[in-house]
Order: C-alpha cells, then sequence, then structure tokens
C-alpha cells in the first residue's frame, strides 16, 4: 500500500471515530429522552481501502413497540371504563352510606312507619311526605348524574377525534419529509424520533399497529384492519351535541357515531374497527354503561311508582289515576320508561311544600275531606306495600321478587361487581403495559454499554492518529535521504 493511500486510510478511520463519538454522545444526552430510538454508526470498507460511513441506524424493536401500543390502548380503556363505574356507583352511594339511594329509600321507610304510629300528629304526616318528596329528588339527582356523564363522554369523543385528525395529519407530514430527506441521503432519525412521539401518543386512544413501507414511511392500522394511515391520513368524523336526554341513542339517530373517511364505523365488540382505547370506551360509557345504568334507575322508578298506583290499595282513586309517585305528576305509561327516573314526583296533593295536604297519605289522596285522625289502615297497608316482595315489570329487572329497597340492593350490587370486573381488567392490562415498557425501555440507551463503546473508540482513534505519526516520521526520513 503507498502511503497516499495508507494516509487515506488513517484518516477515514479518524473521520469515523469522529463519527462514531458524536453518535455516542447523542445517545448518552438523550437516554431519558421520551421517543428516542438508539443510534448506532454503520460502517463499510472502503473500495480502495480505509473505511467509509454508511450511515447512522435507529435501533428500535418496532414489534415491541407495537405490542407495547397495543397494550398501551388496552390500559386507556380499561382506566376509562373503570373510572366511569366508579363514578357510577358513587352517584348511588355505597350502601347504608347516608344520602346513598338506599338511605333514602330507608328514611322514606322509617317516616312511614313513624307516621303509621301516630297519624293524628301533622308533623309526622308533613316528615313522611317531604321524606317521599327527597327520595323521588335523589332519583333526579342520580339521572342527571348519568346523563352528565353521558354528554362528558360525548365531548370527550369530540376532543378525542380533533386529536386524532391533527397528529395524523402531523405523521402523514413527516412521512414525507423522512422519505425526502432519505432520498438526499440526510440523517432521517430525529425525524423518525419526532414520529414515533406522535405515533405514541394517539396510542392511548386507538389502538395501532405500525408497518414500515420500505421507503422510510409508515403505514398505521387497527389491529382489526382498520386503516389509518397508508399514505394519506384518514379523516374520523364525529358531531358533538349540546345536551343528552335518557332516550337519545345512535340507533334513533339523535347520537352521533364514529365515521372514518366518511363511513360509519363500529366501536365496541372484538371485531369493530376501533376495538379499544379510550375512544371506544368514552363510546361505550355514552351508549352502554351509562344506559345500562339508567336502565337499572328507571326500573327503580317504575317499580315504585307501580307498587303504589293501585286502587285496591288506595281506595279513593280510580284507574289511571297516578298515585304517590308518579311520572311529572302523571300517571305511568308502560311505553315511556327510559328517563323515568329523571321525571320521578311524589304526587303534589301530598306534599305540604307545593300547597298539597299531608293528611291524604292517611286518608287517601282522592280524599276530598279529613277522615279520622287515628285511622292508620292506609299509612299501614301503604308501608307494607314499600317492604312487599315483588318482582319488577322493568325490562331491565331480574326476575327476583323483592322489596322496594332489596331491588336497590341488587342494583348496586350489580353494579359494584361490574365495577370490580373493570379494575381487576385494568390491574391485568396495567401490568402488562408496565411490563412491555421496561423490555423496550431496556433496548434503549444502555449508559454503561455507550461509555465501554467510548472507550473502543478512543483506542482506535489512538490508533488511526499512530498510523498518521508514524507515516509522517516515515516520510521525513525519506525526505532527509
Amino acid at each position: 500500500m503507498s502511503f497516499s493511500a495508507s494516509l487515506s486510510a488513517a484518516l477515514s478511520g479518524l473521520n469515523a471515530t469522529r463519527r462514531a463519538v458524536d453518535v455516542v454522545s447523542s445517545n448518552v444526552a438523550n437516554s431519558l429522552t421520551e421517543g428516542y430510538g438508539r443510534r448506532s454508526l454503520t460502517l463499510s470498507s472502503a473500495s480502495l481501502g480505509g473505511v467509509q460511513v454508511v450511515g447512522v441506524t435507529r435501533d428500535v424493536d418496532i414489534k415491541l413497540v407495537g405490542d407495547r401500543r397495543v397494550a398501551q390502548a388496552a390500559v386507556g380503556e380499561a382506566d376509562a371504563l373503570a373510572s366511569a363505574m366508579l363514578e357510577i356507583e358513587n352517584l348511588f352511594g355505597e350502601p347504608g352510606a347516608l344520602g346513598s339511594l338506599q338511605d333514602s329509600y330507608s328514611r322514606f321507610e322509617a317516616a312511614m312507619i313513624n307516621a303509621s304510629s301516630r297519624p293524628d300528629v301533622s308533623a309526622r304526616l308533613d316528615a313522611a311526605a317531604r321524606s317521599g318528596v327527597q327520595l323521588a329528588e335523589k332519583f333526579g339527582e342520580i339521572s342527571d348524574g348519568i346523563q352528565d356523564m353521558r354528554m362528558d363522554a360525548d365531548q370527550s369523543i369530540s376532543r378525542q377525534v380533533d386529536k386524532l385528525n391533527t397528529t395524523l395529519g402531523q405523521v402523514a407530514d413527516l412521512n414525507a419529509q423522512i422519505y425526502l430527506n432519505r432520498s438526499s441521503g440526510q440523517d432521517l432519525a430525529g425525524l423518525q424520533d419526532q414520529r414515533q412521539i406522535l405515533i405514541d401518543s394517539i396510542a392511548d386512544i386507538i389502538p395501532l399497529k405500525q408497518v414500515d413501507r420500505g421507503n422510510g414511511t409508515v403505514a398505521l392500522f387497527t389491529p382489526t384492519g382498520g386503516v389509518v394511515l397508508d399514505g394519506t391520513a384518514a379523516e374520523f368524523g364525529y358531531s358533538p351535541v349540546n345536551v343528552i336526554t335518557a332516550n337519545m341513542t345512535v340507533d334513533s339517530g339523535a347520537l352521533s357515531p364514529l365515521t372514518l373517511n366518511g363511513t360509519a364505523i363500529g366501536t365496541q365488540g372484538k371485531y369493530a374497527t376501533i376495538a379499544g382505547g379510550s375512544l371506544a370506551a368514552s363510546f361505550a360509557v355514552r351508549d352502554e354503561i351509562a344506559v345500562e345504568a339508567q336502565a337499572g334507575l328507571d326500573m327503580l322508578a317504575r317499580d315504585l311508582v307501580e307498587r303504589f298506583e293501585d286502587p285496591a290499595l288506595d281506595t279513593t282513586l280510580v284507574a289511571g289515576d297516578p298515585g304517590l309517585f308518579t311520572d311529572s305528576g302523571a300517571a305511568l305509561d308502560p311505553l315511556d320508561e327510559a328517563g323515568l327516573a329523571g321525571r320521578l314526583e311524589f304526587n303534589k296533593l301530598a306534599d305540604p311544600d307545593e300547597g298539597g295536604n299531608s293528611w291524604l297519605l292517611r286518608d287517601g289522596l282522592g280524599a276530598v275531606s279529613e277522615g279520622a285522625a287515628g285511622n292508620s289502615s292506609l299509612l299501614n297497608a301503604l308501608t307494607a306495600r314499600l317492604t312487599d316482595s315483588r318482582a319488577a315489570t322493568s325490562a331491565a329487572a331480574t326476575g327476583l321478587a323483592r322489596s322496594a329497597g332489596g331491588h336497590a340492593a341488587d342494583l348496586l350490587s350489580t353494579l359494584a361487581s361490574e365495577r370490580e370486573s373493570f379494575s381487576v381488567e385494568l390491574s391485568y392490562h396495567s401490568t402488562r403495559y408496565e411490563s412491555l415498557k421496561s423490555t423496550e425501555l431496556a433496548g434503549g440507551v444502555d449508559t454503561d454499554r455507550e461509555l465501554q463503546q467510548l472507550l473502543v473508540i478512543e483506542q482506535a482513534y489512538a490508533a488511526n492518529a499512530k498510523v498518521l505519526q508514524t507515516i509522517e516520521q516515515l516520510i521525513e526520513e525519506i525526505m532527509a535521504i
């Protein structure tokens, strides 16, 4: 090898070690940077001797990242569902807790028993009536809370869809920049880091699978085959509403579905286009979980109305007259159960705070004048009807015979069981996500390994410098001859 070739080889070695130092320095500096992929220098031998830098490679396990993103979406979904169930459970209140639905049932029953023991005492009759009013108001409070949850979910869907569209557009732009930079031989790693951060930012919202298209660009799909980005970004569509009532559904056209490029897609079920993630969870809250909770509450409200809407119980009533509890003052319409809990009212005829007479609890809602002050037969019958075991007629009922409070206890037990199930699901997905995340981080920048690599680079630099020094000495000796 000639002196010039040797000199060129040594210089290329120095240049390669300089680039290697840059790569190691970048790795160490970004060891804690979110989304940073470890860089490694790719070298090859030059055709005329020496070494040439092929490029800087971003070392990332795409399959592991994909699995972590799917787990991340599962955590987002499970967390949203568990939080929703806890919120619903809090609306009903813990059994026996002050202010809970069961507490309202118990207070009404106790007030009725107290009134029946002294039917001649107006204060006790007034207390019984006000307790009935408070029970009806508790139903309305819970119903309002459930619809507020659906409204919050609707607004959350809108925000998530906006974020999806914005972020997918940014990923598409980065794809284009990476493609152009690749064609001109520029470093792609920084742009790839930015792209990964963007994709990771929407992995909570929907599960994603990334496919490398071979030209520096990537395509994004849902695990069930929905095309989210392939060349161009897909367009998600959604129309939020200003208010949600209990009878509003997607099927009725009152609520918006999710659309993908203008076509309505499913968000629930194993094979839905968007199955998993916080977006699917928000739809589940709006269209399933909160709706089922409302149906259970409406079932309790219907049971309460039907228990007292019986002319055989209160002979002053005729068929079609509203009983002690009413649907906004009217008798029950069996075909209009949805949202009944929000319309439930204590009969104003017996409400002293609404101009009514509480003595009607003793003498009958249809009575035109006060009867015997000591007659407790109707009060006893009303109290017994409250505690009688009967099967609720609602479609949401279990079919089991229970007292009014017993039906409420069954519903609360079901809600608690569902909340516990979602909590277990959240724990499982969180553990899996953390395991995959730890594995991903373990494959990232290891500062100890980088420092060891720096020592190797230092030795290579010293060796190449020594070659240059030796060549210089040889040239000087030749020139001195």
